[in-house]
């Protein structure tokens, strides 16, 4: 048997095909371009090294697309096969259990499996990144913090991973708001970790919530190592870059990069879109023209409508429909929300709060049917958060509320709600609520006035 980088023993016998599984890991937690080609030549060389099998069934489901999950099933097959020839480890067991688990319907057991692989060494950074990434897609931000603060303090510095576990660990501050301390231990982790490109967005992340525009675009400019080398991640990086320069109002630059850089390749991977769409709306919001920008997201969101694989990418493939104007596509997306909210799994569970009030919102919203959109909204602004993603990527969903509440008159509500977003971000006001709350004291200024010259 031989030990990997996380110093995990392993059921393989051949120096070959554990620097495949190396490979892998070091791609999954860098985010690199060359992870699919370990990850082929790893179940090439080892056919019946399960994990491997389990690895690419747990990928596949974590892409969020309905095509993928068959894929996935087959890897859970060949799984299965393996692990009846015996000699599996129990780390490896428990990954192929995870893997059954998510087909089933519980992505939340596949948690539980990749806790109870940490359970056996602590310092397994892979289990924890799956983990953490599983964790973020069904929007546990408590349990991504805890999971990485229990196993930290087995990545030392003499970790060959503990650059990636800080950059973990840096992410998980942001998202629960210790924002401070987000920063120094991710700027830390590159350190350690220089194409760390998780870690480098969770301080560009802190900069964003923090309102420290100029600062977040010069850590993504002064450190394209973190992220050069990066899958479809680096577009993720680039539209981080593009809210900065929102933030600051310097339109000219965001167009730019979304058609330079954020949609340059029009891939249908919802990561991508999400990219997309959420930045074409908040510039839309702006009272920005993006011209015929939506044509192309609309048409691929008319294909993907009956996903249902993930509620955090069909909100984001309803943007595109409002966007577009399209409503008998919209219909047509409400009926399958409200169809995939009916399954009795953890993703139908999503579907049915926040997912049902945030689709009807958003159609009402498409439709400048306002009050009803604010209605909507409203109700499932508190349950956002479990549509997983992060709070920078959920913010178009706040914002769609807070504008629908500004154009309803809803403006005590409004404004209540532009101060909890402030809040969540350490006080920090940001250009978005700068200029709503100058229009509710506008228009309560306005609405006093006239009731004075009455």
């Amino acid at each position: 048997m031989l030990t990997d980088t996380c110093t995990c023993e392993t059921s393989l016998n051949d120096q070959a095909a554990i620097a495949a599984w190396n490979g892998v890991i070091h791609g999954v937690l860098s985010h690199g371009q060359a992870t699919g080609d370990h990850l082929t030549r790893l179940i090439t060389l080892a056919p019946d090294f399960a994990m491997g099998h389990a690895m690419k069934g747990l990928a596949c489901l974590m892409l969020g697309r309905r095509e993928l999950v068959a894929a996935a099933a087959g890897a859970n097959e060949e799984a299965k096969r393996a692990l009846a020839l015996g000699g599996a480890t129990e780390r490896e067991k428990l990954w192929c259990m995870a893997l059954e688990d998510w087909l089933q319907g519980s992505p939340t057991r596949a948690v539980s499996r990749m806790e109870a692989a940490l359970d056996l060494n602590p310092a397994d950074t892979i289990s924890m990144k799956l983990s953490h990434g599983i964790r973020f897609m069904l929007g546990d931000n408590h349990g991504m913090l805890q999971s990485i603060e229990r196993v930290i303090p087995a990545h030392g510095p003499d970790h060959p991973l503990y650059g990636y576990a800080l950059g973990c660990h840096a992410f998980a501050l942001e998202e629960r708001g210790y924002y401070a301390r987000a920063e120094h231990v991710g700027l830390h982790g590159l350190e350690f970790a220089a194409d760390d490109a998780w870690g480098l967005h969770a301080v560009a992340h802190v900069y964003d919530m923090t309102h420290l525009t100029a600062q977040g675009i010069a850590i993504i400019d002064d450190n394209a190592d973190a992220w050069n080398h990066c899958n479809n991640f680096r577009f993720h990086v680039w539209w981080h870059k593009a809210l900065l320069h929102l933030d600051q109002g310097d339109i000219e630059t965001v167009l730019h990069l979304y058609d330079t850089k954020v949609r340059d390749e029009k891939t249908d991977d919802y990561r991508d879109f999400s990219n997309a769409s959420s930045l074409l709306m908040r510039l839309e919001l702006e009272g920005i023209d993006i011209g015929d920008r939506w044509i192309e997201l609309a048409e691929l969101a008319e294909t993907r409508a009956d996903d249902g694989c993930l509620t955090f990418a069909d909100m984001h493939y309803m943007l595109a429909l409002i966007g577009d104007d399209r409503p008998d596509a919209t219909a047509r997306m409400n009926a399958n929300v409200a169809k995939h909210a009916a399954g009795d799994d953890d993703m139908a569970a999503v579907m049915t709060s926040p997912g049902i009030a945030t689709s009807e919102g958003l159609t009402a919203f498409g439709a400048a049917d306002y009050q009803r959109a604010f209605a909507h909204l409203k109700a499932a602004q508190p349950h956002f958060q479990k549509m997983g993603g992060s709070h920078a990527q959920r913010d178009v969903f706040e914002r769609l509320t807070i504008e629908a509440g500004l154009r309803a008159g809803r403006l005590t509500e409004t404004g209540a709600l532009l101060q909890a977003r402030t809040k969540q971000r350490d006080g920090h006001e940001d250009a978005f609520a700068a200029l709503r709350m100058a229009e509710i004291s506008k228009l309560q200024s306005l609405s006093v006035s006239s009731t004075a010259a009455e």
